[in-house]
């Protein structure tokens, strides 16, 4: 049993979302006036009993995600775009799953917890993961929501502490402050 953490860099696998991850980073810099850092995206494994599932955000790729655990879905950028798959994401609890881009996770697996009923809350907490507009920050949390806001609000609802919880040094991970405080309101 265990519930370990993986951050893996922004865009491993795909050069689009590293080169955009990279202006964004630069701009917000700019503008809050500190350091670039690296970005990170962040996933989860669970392993229950002899099952293990992998808990992550991704686009929606087709109309069969149930096949690979998809729970929940929502918009990208807006409302009105999320009615095109193209600005659709989903939430993953993938029985058996992998993490495609795990081998370039950095400073991971972070073991969360070897609590199985912890294990199990966070697995059942997954179809009721916020559907917020990636990228927006609807409620004011001074945050975007995004994949760290799904990892971190799954992580603070099962009752683990997140406080030790840091990405990789020199690293940070936009979005994780959002599902912290929606975490925090919900619960």
């Amino acid at each position: 049993m265990g519930i370990d953490l993986y951050w893996l860099p922004l865009g491993a696998g795909g050069h689009f979302v590293r080169r955009n991850g990279r202006v964004f980073e630069a701009l917000a810099a700019l503008i809050e006036r500190r350091q670039r850092y690296d970005l990170y995206h962040s996933a989860l494994e669970v392993r229950v009993g002899h099952e293990m599932f992998v808990i992550e955000m991704t686009p929606v790729r087709d109309r069969h995600g149930s096949k690979h655990g998809g729970v929940a879905e929502g918009a990208v950028g807006s409302h009105w775009l999320g009615q095109w798959r193209l600005f659709r994401y989903e939430i993953r609890r993938w029985r058996g799953g992998y993490i495609p881009d795990v081998a370039e996770a950095v400073e991971s697996p972070q073991r969360l917890s070897d609590d199985e009923d912890r294990g199990r809350r966070l697995l059942d907490l997954v179809p009721e993961v916020p559907r917020l507009v990636w990228g927006r920050d609807q409620f004011d949390t001074g945050d975007m929501w995004n994949s760290n806001s799904v990892t971190s609000w799954l992580i603070a609802r099962s009752g683990i502490d997140t406080g030790p919880i840091d990405p990789p040094a020199g690293g940070r991970a936009p979005g994780w402050q959002a599902g912290l405080t929606m975490a925090r309101r919900s619960g």
